[in-house]
């Protein structure tokens, strides 16, 4: 009995970013090594210096490529902490331009220093916007109830009341200026 001969093929697709990224660092680190021994005897031939001296020039090179691969895995593990730390807030955040209440205590950027409010229970979040005057004060957004403002014109004829047209139009902006800076 002959055996029967078969032949599997099996495809494989896999990510090998990383594996292609380690093997670029080892490959760049392994060049910055070959330079600095080829810069340490160059130097001690040509330039006169101590072959101790060079030597010391390429312990400190090495060890100076090994501690930045060294310390990549960490510099990786806190961008990425703090990448993921920054995602969660963003979630969290809100957004009070048009005012608000914060009913616990709330940490904020105050110009360049840490502000606390609501430390001793609610405080008030008021938008501020420059009055006709020019002086600032807390804006309003509405909620009141609607202005109304009515102006009587009697008149002996049509010709009369487009005479006047102008002046009664300026006393209405007047009227309404006056009313909105005691809101």
């Amino acid at each position: 009995m002959q055996g029967d001969e078969s032949t599997v093929f099996v495809s494989v697709k896999a990510d090998t970013r990383s594996a292609e990224d380690a093997l670029k660092a080892l490959e760049d680190r392994s060049k910055q090594f070959g330079s600095a021994i080829t810069n340490a005897l160059a130097g001690a031939v040509t330039n006169g210096k101590s072959f101790e001296d060079s030597l010391r020039r390429l312990a400190m090179t090495v060890a100076n490529i090994s501690l930045k691969a060294g310390m990549q895995p960490l510099q990786n593990m806190m961008s990425g902490l703090f990448e993921s730390f920054f995602q969660g807030l963003q979630g969290k955040t809100k957004a009070h331009a048009l005012g608000g209440i914060v009913n616990s205590p709330t940490y904020f950027n105050d110009g360049g220093s840490l502000g606390l409010m609501g430390e001793a229970g609610a405080e008030a979040i008021m938008p501020l916007a420059r009055g006709a005057d020019g002086k600032l004060g807390v804006a309003s957004h509405g909620g009141g109830a609607p202005i109304q403002v009515t102006f009587n014109v009697t008149t002996p004829d049509a010709g009369s009341f487009r005479k006047s047209e102008a002046q009664i139009t300026g006393m209405l902006a007047q009227a309404v200026r006056r009313g909105a800076r005691t809101l």
